[in-house]
């Protein structure tokens, strides 16, 4: 699952677009390459100053090499290999083997050097999204630096100013890169780890995808019509549980890198918005939500106790969202009966199938041919039944005998005697 890269050296490295220690530059820490989609739980830092780690949903955080001072990370921009759910597989561009990269994770104040190597066939450069950092540290390619051309690692260096949640991406063929996949996720602890403590810090980021059945690649161009609603590059039933023990004080954190907005809502909890790309809101200035608004290029963090036990339902509530790849000019059928059609069809087309003459709720169930590498449309099955979901759904999984730190999906929740919803007779 994991594979290390050996140590890059001297003179293939190139300085950014700023003052660089040069003898700092002069060997690269190894990286860490992970292409395994599950979510890894936290580890405590090795080295540094102390922190409280997060969780990346569906994805993991970076290691990193203290020198000097400097905590230093490397990531190589490169193309990935990307589940986005048990069937189906996306040729994407990412960073480390996955896709978003790896997230980075430091303390205010620490001094940060980020090694980025690029091994992609055009250039690229790293921008960090919301940091406040020299502006030769900014990575717009043509603005702040010249672009990373293909086969050169630049440096980063800067100091992590302000705690708080942040994202990295290329600002160069922007399009092009991002509709590829090529984004992390960043969060700044506090320097005192007491300081807005919780029991379980998730992350994770919105984005989509256009790729057209049968195939791997998303098409670059699409600016609104996409078919693949994805959280970390996962799409349900491929997106794990969010995993918390009864009691626990639970925050999520989001960032949006889609091209709309996303209703992230929650369903048997109310919760606070806590933080933005901005910072930390203060506590008297919170308001309670069970749905929040996240739009393009913002960050969002969130805040609940998890006092209700069960499996409940965690989703954008915009309907399509939850839905994977569909045709947007099939017509709708709800009414018609085209049997008598649908027969004299099924002669030529022996896998031809009657689609919504009484909604779409069939296809959650039938067994519908499909081409090679497509995920249905709606998929995923409950302890009741077909779940009809995809794309950016899954569940927070609330139990009272979860042990603290344990993130391991317990299964489905039993219900109560008395406290389920029952058919009257």
């Amino acid at each position: 699952m994991v594979s290390r890269r050996g140590f890059l050296t001297g003179a293939a490295t190139m300085l950014g677009a700023g003052l660089v220690s040069r003898a700092g530059a002069a060997s690269i820490p190894e990286a860490a390459i992970i292409n395994d989609a599950r979510t890894l739980p936290p580890s405590v830092p090795p080295n540094g100053r102390h922190f409280n780690p997060v969780v990346t949903l569906n994805g993991w955080s970076a290691p990193w090499r203290m020198k000097d001072g400097w905590k230093e990370f490397h990531l190589i921009a490169e193309p990935v290999l990307r589940e986005i759910a048990p069937g189906m597989k996306a040729t994407l561009w990412g960073y480390n083997g996955s896709s978003p990269g790896p997230t980075i994770e430091v303390v205010e104040g620490d001094k940060v050097r980020i090694f980025v190597t690029n091994k992609l066939p055009e250039h690229t450069t790293m921008h960090w999204h919301g940091q406040r950092l020299p502006n030769g540290m900014d990575g717009v390619g043509g603005l702040t630096q010249p672009q990373i051309p293909a086969g050169k690692t630049y440096v980063y260096e800067f100091e992590a100013r302000r705690p708080g949640t942040f994202m990295y991406h290329p600002h160069a063929d922007e399009m092009t890169q991002m509709a590829m996949g090529m984004m992390g996720f960043w969060v700044t602890h506090p320097k005192n780890p007491a300081l807005h403590r919780v029991d379980r810090d998730f992350v994770f980021l919105l984005n989509a995808y256009d790729i057209d059945p049968g195939s791997s690649t998303p098409k670059v161009n699409t600016m609104l019509d996409f078919n693949l609603w994805t959280w970390n590059s996962r799409a349900f039933p491929g997106i794990d549980p969010l995993v918390c023990r009864l009691g626990d004080r639970v925050r999520i954190r989001i960032g949006n890198l889609t091209m709309t907005n996303h209703p992230i809502h929650l369903h048997g909890h109310e919760f606070e918005v806590t933080g933005t790309d901005g910072g930390w809101i203060p506590k008297t200035a919170r308001w309670p939500e069970v749905t929040t608004d996240i739009a393009v290029g913002q960050m969002r963090a969130i805040e609940f106790d998890a006092t209700e036990a069960g499996d409940w339902a965690f989703h954008c509530h915009k309907s399509h969202h939850t839905m994977n790849a569909m045709g947007h000019d099939v017509p709708t059928m709800i009414g018609v009966d085209h049997r008598k059609a649908a027969s004299k069809i099924i002669k030529l087309i022996p896998d031809y199938m009657v689609m919504g003459e009484r909604g779409m709720a069939d296809m959650g169930e039938m067994e519908m041919p499909l081409p090679d590498n497509t995920l249905p449309m709606m998929t995923g099955t409950g302890p009741f039944g077909a779940l009809e979901m995809g794309g950016m759904f899954t569940t927070v999984k609330v139990r009272k005998n979860q042990k603290p730190g344990d993130f391991s999906d317990p299964g489905w929740y039993r219900q109560p005697a008395g406290t389920s919803a029952y058919e009257l007779t």
